[in-house]
């Protein structure tokens, strides 16, 4: 199981990259956009839209500060560290569906099997972290019932 942990990891780390160059990419643009403005005779509207690309670099840079927080999330994680307990890196499959904790990438596909990327201080991270197969919670007002954990 060793080798799906290590799949599931490189797929949360390819999350990571993909979002970080469409950031950059956005940054870039933007930065673009405000030096190929020009100032033309309506200073206001010249501003207003400096003000807007501003803006929208200023956003960029905070998501890719956020982004930097799920990288080094990810990389305290031990892909190779066994645990009968919900931890970081473990891979929990309920009755509800197949979960790895680690970062909120959404859903995952791992030899055809969909697995939910979520960080253990998520909602169901939260529910799920601490606990052993057979452990039983109520989420969203279903029950879930943790079978197995890697």
């Amino acid at each position: 199981m060793s080798k799906l942990k290590q799949q599931l990891y490189l797929l949360c780390s390819q999350y990571i990259a993909s979002r970080e160059t469409e950031i950059k990419a956005a940054i870039a643009e933007a930065r673009e956009a405000t030096a190929n403005e020009t100032k033309s005779s309506a200073g206001d509207k010249y501003e207003t839209g400096v003000e807007t690309i501003q803006q929208d670099i200023d956003l960029n840079i905070t998501r890719l500060n956020e982004l930097n927080k799920l990288k080094q999330a990810l990389e305290r994680i031990i892909p190779e560290q066994v645990s009968s307990t919900v931890i970081p890196g473990s891979v929990v499959r309920t009755n509800n569906g197949s979960y790895y904790i680690a970062i909120g990438a959404g859903k995952i596909k791992a030899d055809d099997v969909t697995y939910y990327a979520v960080s253990q201080e998520s909602p169901i991270g939260e529910k799920l972290a601490g606990n052993k197969a057979g452990h039983k919670f109520e989420f969203n007002g279903r029950t879930y019932q943790i079978e197995s954990v890697i």
